[in-house]
């Protein structure tokens, strides 16, 4: 469904100067494979499989994965990740925008693949061999998102750093210990974050009583709406005064500022929510936001044991 909902937005944008990703995507939003294939087929005898042709294919696999058609999904994966691949023979994977975007997906796919047909070790192997291959590039956020997603459920929370802070001080490990705490990874940037902030407002205030604890960690990403390359510190301020505008029921949140802890909790996707139980055990890990009755329902479990 979250699949479904982001492709038919394309709707609203796309057009017939549009590139061959926007109509790949559009035709998948309306579930018309067919038209999709042509459009990559018609593409592909013009402009040959350069790299924007990849990205566009990746989607097919998405998209099947989202049908679960998971041998179509598969097939779609194995053969992006080889077109990828025989194009990083000649360049680095950062060195164009779009073969990120399609490594990224057609590993994404073929983890979940693995998950969905029970084979979870496999999913994780495959998943941690290409975070030691991708480390040090642009994808290592999702593949350790995907990674989380599978194994991370039930494993003990690693512990927050913190670059800068804003709001209240971040508690010690150790003062968490007994508490249910919930993790909001969030963006300076982010619409779906501000959306969200009432919400956990609210949950927070209903379960105060029972000792749920926020924390708010968040990143610098260099830039503001203002300044396309931003210093550090005027990003920070910038931060806060996001912080001020849309965060009003959380200001005495602890905002820890560190790359490390979205690379850490691959929160690629924000927010990405993350529930502790009080033992610092993650009972939930969950990249984008969640209505209220849904993460009201995932608190009550935690807050109850």
């Amino acid at each position: 469904m979250r699949f479904r909902i982001l492709l038919v937005s394309v709707l609203l944008t796309a057009s017939a100067l549009a590139g061959i990703v926007d109509d790949v995507r559009l035709a998948l939003a309306q579930n018309n494979f067919s038209a999709a294939e042509s459009a990559l087929n018609s593409y592909r005898s013009q402009q040959g499989a350069n790299s924007e042709y990849l990205e566009a294919y990746s989607w097919m696999g998405r998209a099947s994965l989202e049908q679960r058609q998971y041998n179509q999904a598969a097939a779609y994966a194995k053969q992006t990740k080889i077109m990828v691949l025989e194009q990083l023979k000649q360049r680095a994977l950062d060195a164009d925008a779009h073969l990120p975007i399609a490594l990224g997906a057609a590993l994404e796919v073929q983890s979940q693949v693995l998950a969905a047909r029970g084979e979870r070790t496999q999913a994780v192997e495959l998943l941690q061999a290409a975070l030691r291959t991708y480390a040090n590039t642009s994808i290592h956020g999702r593949l350790q998102k995907n990674l989380n997603l599978l194994a991370l459920p039930g494993k003990q929370a690693p512990v927050l750093k913190s670059d800068e802070s804003l709001g209240a001080k971040l508690p010690a490990a150790a003062q968490l210990k007994g508490s249910p705490v919930l993790l909001f990874f969030w963006a300076h940037w982010c619409a779906d974050c501000k959306a969200e902030a009432p919400i956990i407002t609210q949950l927070r205030s209903e379960f105060s009583n029972k000792g749920l604890q926020v924390i708010g960690p968040t990143r610098f990403y260099g830039y503001t709406a203002q300044i396309e390359h931003a210093s550090t510190s005027d990003e920070l301020r910038y931060i806060d005064a996001v912080r001020h505008r849309f965060y009003g029921g959380l200001l005495d949140m602890p905002v820890p500022i560190s790359t490390y802890n979205f690379d850490t909790y691959g929160a690629s996707t924000t927010p990405t929510l993350v529930l502790l139980d009080r033992a610092g055990k993650v009972v939930m890990y969950h990249p984008g936001a969640l209505p209220y009755d849904q993460l009201r329902a995932e608190i009550e479990k935690v807050v109850a044991r």
